[in-house]
C-alpha cells in the first residue's frame, strides 16, 4: 500500500474541508496542492476530487440540518430564494465548466490563480468595511439573494472563495451578517452537488476512459472524504464567527501572501 498516496489524501481532504467554507478558495488550494504534490491519478483525479466535495457536503448538511427541514415549510421563501440564488452558479458551471478547468490548468493557470487569490482578498476587505460602517443589516431578500448567486457564479473560477464572494456580495448588499452567513452555506449545498455531478459525468462519459482504483485509491479517497468532512465542520462553526464580527483581515493578508507564492512558483518555473 502506498503511504505516500494516502497521506496526500489526507492531507488534500482535510484542506477542502477547511477551504470550502473558509474564504481563501478551496479550488484554487487543491490546484496550487496537486500540482506541489503532483497528486494525479489520470483520468481518475475528478473522481477523487468529487469524493472529498461530497465529504464537505456531508459537514454542512450535519450543521444545518434544522435550516434545510425548515426550508420546506410553506411559505417557502428561503427556498425561493436559495433557487434563485443557484441559477447564475449552475448556468455557468454547465456552459464554461470544461473551458474553466483548461485555462487554470494551462501555462499561465498560475498568475490567474495568483489574481483571483487578490480579488478575493479585496472582496474581503470591501465586506470588512461596508460592515463596520452599516452596522447590523436588514434580513436575507432577493436582491440579497441575486447578488449572493451572481458573485457565485464568478467564484467558479479557482481562487475566487465561493464562500468569502459570496459573503462579501450579501454583505455589501446590506444584509445581515449572520443570516448572510447561513444562506452562504445553505447555497454551497446545490453548487457542491451539482459540481459532483458533473464531474460523475465526466468520469462516466465514453471518452474518459476506464477508471478502476486499487486498494491505496479507495482507501486514500475514503479517509479524504473523511478529512474533509471533520475539517469542514469545524471550518463551517469558524466562518460563522468571522462573519458575525466582520473580521476577514487575516484571510486577506493570507491571500496575499498566498498570491505572492503563485508568482514566485511561476517566476522560477518550479511548477
Amino acid at each position: 500500500m502506498d503511504l505516500g498516496f494516502i497521506f496526500k489524501s489526507i492531507l488534500l481532504g482535510t484542506v477542502q474541508g477547511l477551504t470550502e467554507f473558509l474564504p481563501v478558495s478551496s479550488s484554487g488550494h487543491l490546484l496550487l496542492l496537486q500540482r506541489l504534490l503532483h497528486y494525479d491519478l489520470g483520468v481518475s483525479m475528478t473522481f477523487v476530487n468529487v469524493m472529498f466535495h461530497i465529504g464537505t457536503l456531508f459537514a454542512v448538511i450535519f450543521v444545518f440540518r434544522k435550516q434545510l427541514f425548515a426550508l420546506f415549510r410553506p411559505p417557502c421563501k428561503k427556498l425561493l430564494l436559495l433557487g434563485l440564488a443557484t441559477v447564475p452558479a449552475g448556468a455557468v458551471g454547465v456552459l464554461f465548466h470544461g473551458p474553466i478547468d483548461a485555462l487554470f490548468s494551462g501555462e499561465y493557470g498560475l498568475p490567474l490563480l495568483a489574481l483571483c487569490f487578490l480579488l478575493t482578498a479585496v472582496l474581503l476587505c470591501a465586506a470588512e468595511g461596508c460592515a463596520r460602517k452599516r452596522g447590523e443589516g436588514k434580513p436575507v431578500g432577493a436582491a440579497h439573494a441575486a447578488a449572493m448567486g451572481l458573485i457565485q457564479a464568478v467564484a467558479l473560477f479557482p481562487g475566487i472563495s465561493r464562500s468569502g464572494s459570496t459573503v462579501a456580495a450579501g454583505t455589501i448588499a446590506g444584509g445581515k451578517r449572520a443570516e448572510v452567513a447561513e444562506f452562504s452555506f445553505l447555497m454551497s449545498i446545490p453548487v457542491i452537488l451539482g459540481s459532483a455531478l458533473v464531474e460523475f459525468k465526466d468520469v462516466l462519459s465514453p471518452g474518459a476512459g476506464a477508471f478502476a482504483p486499487g486498494g491505496t485509491e479507495i482507501a486514500g479517497m475514503l479517509l479524504g472524504m473523511l478529512a474533509a468532512l471533520i475539517s469542514g465542520f469545524f471550518a463551517v462553526r469558524w466562518m460563522e464567527r468571522a462573519v458575525v464580527r466582520a473580521r476577514y483581515g487575516k484571510f486577506s493578508v493570507y491571500l496575499l501572501l498566498l498570491a505572492a507564492v503563485c508568482l514566485w512558483l511561476y517566476a522560477a518555473k518550479i511548477i
